[in-house]
């Protein structure tokens, strides 16, 4: 076995590879997205949306489990609003909404 090969392969491994690299901070976190849902809302998600993995039960708007939107439907929703769901894009930061989207496409499966 070369020497010379394992150095290369190895430092390849550690500072090329994404998929063994740790979560970048600019990802939004589904912790985070789960805070904002429950807590940091306001008016709370809760209130109006069911979402299993967060016991919301709310009846106004639609069941999240079973609309199970993706990223990019929830954060528009949570930014401009829809229907009687007020727009958040002045309560609740850029990172917050785009915490939330992940959040709710994470445990709806999406």
């Amino acid at each position: 076995m070369r020497p010379g090969w394992i150095i290369p392969l190895t430092a390849g491994l550690l500072f090329s590879s994404p998929g063994l690299a740790g979560p970048s901070e600019e990802e939004p976190s589904v912790e985070e997205g789960r805070k904002v849902f429950t807590e940091l809302a306001q008016p709370g998600c809760p209130i109006c949306h069911t979402l299993a993995d967060a016991a919301a039960t709310g009846a106004i708007g639609p069941d999240l489990d079973e609309l199970a939107p993706d990223e990019d439907q929830v954060a528009a929703a949570v930014t401009n609003g829809v229907g009687i769901m007020p727009a958040f894009n002045e309560t609740l930061t850029s990172e917050q909404i785009a915490a939330v989207a992940r959040y709710v496409a994470t445990v709806t499966g999406q």
